[in-house]
């Protein structure tokens, strides 16, 4: 990957979330306590999985997964935030701009494929119970992983494909906390509406595309759950939500952020945080509090923990 030679900005100014000194005094300590909340809360969703047999099955695979993504979701951005909070030059390389952006994009479309492989696992469960192990055995979920992450990586570079010949002349300030795509697009010294509408089409076309097929999917589930035992279907239900509003809070910002993406509200750069930094955060908590096995294997980890403590 090369830089265009017409171009003779070497790095990107930053304006943050604000220029305020105190606000940014009390985001650095706000943020920095939302990020270990992010770590800390998804790598309790990796442990207890990966040390509670009773958790090895397609869906809670799927989930650590998605722990994963969201942990580095959070992490390509966040932590230098938190750093130029502190700093009066809020400054970003060249290869740090489009990495960020790479990896926005590669993580952002990963995880709209694992949304949709956890919900075919879930229609898989709730429709066809008695196949369920069989269909969905360890070569399908490889497959299905692998193609998450594929989806992400041919997208992610698609869209920088579309950056990489861009002249940057000046000015390079990027009204955000992190490298945006449609933002920093706005700064070349030529003509991008052509290139705009392919980003948006880009983009636009991956998220309908998963949206569609989750709508069809959850829609088909619900109906299934309908009909069945009340006994047998709050559980089916209490899953479902945990899935449908993780799915509402990953989608619902990328409308707002990509239906619009080239204005100059605010509110795209709210939503870029709750993207970017509270829907990581909110996945573990709705997943662990609205999940009577999660929390049941958690509880007997600790109590595991305590008693060996007492036995040494």
């Amino acid at each position: 990957m090369e830089r265009s030679n017409n171009s003779v900005v070497s790095e990107f100014i930053l304006l943050g979330l604000s220029e305020s000194q105190n606000l940014q005094i009390l985001f650095f300590l706000g943020f920095s306590v939302v990020y270990a909340g992010i770590v800390l809360g998804n790598l309790l969703i990796l442990v207890t999985v990966t040390f509670d047999s009773r958790l090895h099955t397609p869906m809670y695979f799927l989930l650590i997964n998605l722990s994963c993504i969201d942990m580095t979701l959070a992490s390509f951005a966040t932590p230098k935030m938190i750093a130029d909070f502190l700093r009066e030059q809020k400054t970003i390389s060249w290869w740090g701009c489009y990495s960020q952006m790479f990896f926005m994009h590669l993580l952002g479309g990963s995880e709209m494929m694992l949304l949709v492989a956890m919900a075919i696992d879930r229609y898989i469960a709730i429709c066809k119970p008695l196949h369920y192990m069989a269909i969905m055995s360890p070569r399908v979920l490889t497959g299905l992983l692998l193609s998450s992450y594929a989806v992400g990586f041919v997208h992610s570079s698609s869209q920088m494909a579309f950056m990489l010949n861009l002249p940057f002349c000046g000015p390079s300030v990027v009204d955000s906390f992190f490298c945006d795509l449609p933002l920093v697009i706005k700064l070349a010294c030529k003509d991008t509406y052509i290139l705009q509408l392919l980003v948006i089409a880009d983009s636009g076309l991956l998220s309908l595309v998963c949206f569609l097929l989750l709508l069809v999917s959850y829609t088909v589930i619900i109906c299934s759950v309908r009909h069945r035992a009340v006994s047998g279907s709050s559980k089916a239900f209490s899953t479902l939500s945990a899935h449908i509003t993780v799915v509402t809070l990953f989608f619902a910002p990328c409308v707002f952020i990509y239906v619009w993406p080239f204005s100059r509200y605010s509110v795209d750069k709210i939503l870029s945080v709750f993207y970017t930094i509270f829907t990581p955060l909110l996945n573990p908590i709705i997943y662990t509090l609205r999940n009577q096995e999660v929390k049941a294997a958690i509880k007997k980890i600790r109590t595991q923990s305590i008693n060996s403590k007492h036995t040494l």
